[in-house]
């Protein structure tokens, strides 16, 4: 088992601090979980805490912007999603320098329960002109979408979790902005697959391991990782569409509005002819462990590997 992505983005930033010194971190009460307690010990002079004020967080993050630096504000999705209409203006509206780094995403948060868990985040932020969303499946992705995240002048969500994540990238991967990448499929390549999974954040190793599963069975499916939801990989969608029965979309996330909308959206702009099913919440959350949400709302990879087969002619 790796790392949560959460941890990953914590060492990241001490990582890339002195190479950029107009780096600011804003924290909501919440440093300990959000993995910047170890910069702001470092960095005493370069860390506001805020308290439990979000809304007031993400304007002091503006302003701190619109004065040359870049401001790294932190909190768990839900807190930052509630406070949308501050985002909408402050960082979208303006395009400012702000990066919005939302952890504990989705059912993967376990026991904290429904008033924790970000499930809708995705679809409001991709609403917003102007916003990029990040969401990683492993450290490695991580630390590399904190790098281009730093180095990109614009307003960016960074979507993480608090569970740990399986390493799904090789040593030599290499992030790049609105591309989805394949993570598993059979080799050697087959010329046709009972479906392509896209899968985003927590969900990702479940699909792998759905996708492995149903190999010895004789079905070909094929993994591919959207760790940018914003702007999304069209053309993916279409290239891995003509070779697929199906696809198959699997998120921590609502299903309205998130990665099987953005799916979706791209099979019907682009008049493709094939079937999309969709996994993800469909109702708020509940208290349970991660891996007994994930069963109950159809995220682990049994759920996984009978969508890839469901009704299959």
């Amino acid at each position: 088992m790796g790392k949560a992505t959460r941890e990953a983005f914590g060492e990241a930033l001490l990582e890339l601090a002195e190479a950029h010194p107009e780096l600011v971190v804003l924290d909501a009460d919440l440093s300990k979980s959000t993995m910047t307690q170890a910069f702001a010990k470092k960095y005493p002079k370069r860390h506001l805490e805020l308290g439990i004020a979000e809304q007031n967080m993400i304007g002091v993050a503006a302003g701190l912007a619109l004065c040359g630096k870049t401001p790294v504000l932190t909190s768990f999705a839900c807190f930052l999603i509630g406070r949308l209409e501050t985002i909408r203006v402050s960082a979208a509206y303006n395009d400012t320098n702000v990066k919005l780094v939302g952890t504990h995403a989705g059912l993967g948060i376990g026991e904290d329960g429904t008033s924790q868990m970000g499930l809708e985040d995705v679809g409001a932020m991709r609403s917003l002109p102007h916003m990029t969303i990040l969401q990683p499946a492993d450290a490695a992705e991580t630390r590399q979408a904190v790098e281009w995240m730093l180095a990109h002048k614009g307003p960016v969500y960074l979507r993480l979790t608090r569970q740990k994540m399986d390493d799904v990238h090789g040593p030599d991967y290499k992030f790049k902005l609105g591309r989805a990448d394949v993570i598993w499929e059979p080799s050697p390549k087959p010329k046709s697959f009972q479906a392509t999974v896209f899968a985003s954040g927590g969900p990702v190793p479940c699909a792998v391991a759905a996708a492995k599963d149903l190999l010895p069975r004789g079905f070909n499916v094929r993994v591919v990782n959207a760790g940018t939801l914003l702007p999304f990989d069209d053309d993916a969608v279409a290239r891995f569409a003509a070779d697929s029965a199906r696809l198959v979309t699997v998120e921590d996330h609502n299903v309205t509005g998130g990665l099987g909308s953005a799916v979706c959206e791209a099979a019907a702009q682009r008049g493709l002819g094939v079937r999309v099913v969709r996994l993800g919440a469909r109702d708020f959350g509940e208290s349970a462990t991660p891996s007994q949400l994930y069963d109950k709302y159809g995220l682990s990879a049994p759920h996984v590997a009978e969508a890839c087969l469901r009704n299959l002619d």
